[in-house]
């Protein structure tokens, strides 16, 4: 290494650092104060614009349009009253089962149909909400984006997320690291302010917000580890219930009123008919077979292998993660078209190139090398051709590994074929019901 190079390059690097500082500045919506941001408004927004898509392509969007238009109501309320109302919100309701709720730059919201199974009352959607826009208003995750931005300045890094996966499987995972910024309690505790504010603003009774942080301390058994991933980057419940309570009372004490709206009634009723849990019309896993009622197909899986089910793809991974099998829909018309079109992006070193059969339909089985960050992976792939369309099987390892799981992992894929079996395409989601019952009767005399 050349030293006095070393020492130029960092030299130079220092006062890149500081010409950043120096000229990155603006005000912060909220607090009105200076403060160092890399990222404009305009960049919000086209990130917003960019991730908008992958987003609604990782999970997907709820199929029900009277609860669309009721969070996006509630949503565009809010943002009347928060500290960045020019702003073109989007609120949207994905179709995951987890219970989460989260923002990106720009103005996009969205909240899970998991987290509305556990929401109780309007006044409780309209606190985690405001919580959300407040992220948006306090620009918390463009700051968050500085801050690492200027940790590589000089330093010559220009991404520090692997696009391995991504590049030959088609993953969004690396583009969507932003969804997946964890704030610090300081601005945690912003947000649940800000969440008070916007709620007292419009007229709710903010202390519901901290009853929600209660039955999700319930949920977890008093465990701040146990609960899901959403709040686990958060402050712990029982101390933000305590917060948020103290929040709510100063802000009514501020702002009195005869009656601050919880809208149980109305929100439960929005609420009936939604699914819980996850959706099997979508594809489930069970005793050791995937099965898709809609599209009609099914395949084995190995043994104490985890499956992640998403709109996007499957991916099923052994306990060791370190072989994992992907099952998409290609966007090409033949298993050949698919297979070409693999070689060509993923730059795939080809092993072995093969038409043949899987019961009875016309597939590819390629084996090839990709090169990665971590060396060379093998890839055993097959594109088979089922109803008008072509299904793509990924398995990967590194070339130690493949020995081991490449066997079970064609199995898989050969175990690919059509499902005609009634009772398991007959299967219907759960759904909330709400039922009124006397205070002297029970669910069971409805």
């Amino acid at each position: 290494m050349n030293r006095k190079r070393s020492f130029r390059y960092f030299g130079l690097g220092f006062l890149a650092i500081i010409l950043a500082i120096t000229i990155s500045c603006a005000t912060n919506p909220v607090t009105g104060d200076r403060e160092f941001m890399l990222v404009s408004e305009q960049q919000e927004i086209s990130m917003g614009k960019e991730y908008d898509p992958q987003v609604v392509e990782t999970y997907g969007v709820y199929d029900d349009a009277d609860i669309a238009a009721y969070i996006s109501d509630i949503g565009q309320r809010i943002a009347t009253v928060s500290d960045r109302p020019g702003l073109a919100y989007e609120f949207k309701v994905l179709d995951s089962p987890v219970i989460n709720a989260f923002a990106v730059p720009g103005g996009y919201v969205y909240f899970t149909r998991g987290i509305l199974a556990y929401l109780n009352n309007e006044a409780e959607v309209v606190g985690v909400m405001g919580h959300e826009v407040g992220h948006i208003a306090a620009r918390h995750s463009a700051k968050q984006i500085s801050q690492q931005q200027i940790a590589t300045i000089g330093l010559g890094v220009g991404s520090i997320l692997s696009e391995d996966v991504a590049k030959y499987a088609g993953l969004a995972q690396a583009g969507l690291g932003l969804l997946f910024l964890r704030f610090g309690r300081d601005a945690e505790r912003q947000s649940d302010q800000l969440g008070v504010d916007y709620s007292t603003k419009l007229g709710y009774d903010a202390t519901e917000m901290a009853n929600f942080f209660g039955t999700l301390d319930k949920m977890s058994g008093g465990e701040s580890g146990g609960l899901p991933g959403w709040f686990s980057t958060h402050p712990a419940p029982d101390e933000r219930v305590q917060n948020v309570t103290r929040m709510a009372q100063e802000q009514q004490a501020k702002n009195p009123a005869a009656n601050y709206e919880v809208n149980r009634e109305k929100y439960l009723r929005k609420i009936d008919g939604l699914i819980f849990g996850d959706d099997p019309r979508q594809g489930y896993a069970e005793e050791g077979f995937f099965y898709h009622p809609e599209l009609k197909f099914q395949f084995p899986v190995p043994a104490d292998w985890q499956v992640v089910n998403t709109p996007s793809q499957v991916q099923i991974a052994n306990s060791d993660q370190n072989a994992v099998i992907l099952f998409q829909l290609a966007q090409q018309n033949t298993a050949r078209a698919a297979a070409d079109n693999f070689v060509t992006q993923a730059n795939a070193q080809k092993v072995s190139d093969d038409a043949m059969r899987v019961h009875s339909l016309n597939a590819v089985r390629l084996v090839s090398d990709v090169n990665s960050n971590d060396g060379v992976l093998r890839v055993v792939s097959y594109f088979i051709e089922y109803e008008g369309r072509v299904y793509l099987f990924h398995g990967l390892s590194n070339k130690l590994n493949f020995s081991r799981y490449g066997d079970t992992m064609e199995n898989c894929m050969r175990g690919f074929n059509r499902l005609t079996n009634p009772l398991k395409i007959n299967v219907e989601p759960n759904r909330i019901r709400i039922k009124t019952v006397a205070k002297t009767g029970t669910l069971e005399s409805t």
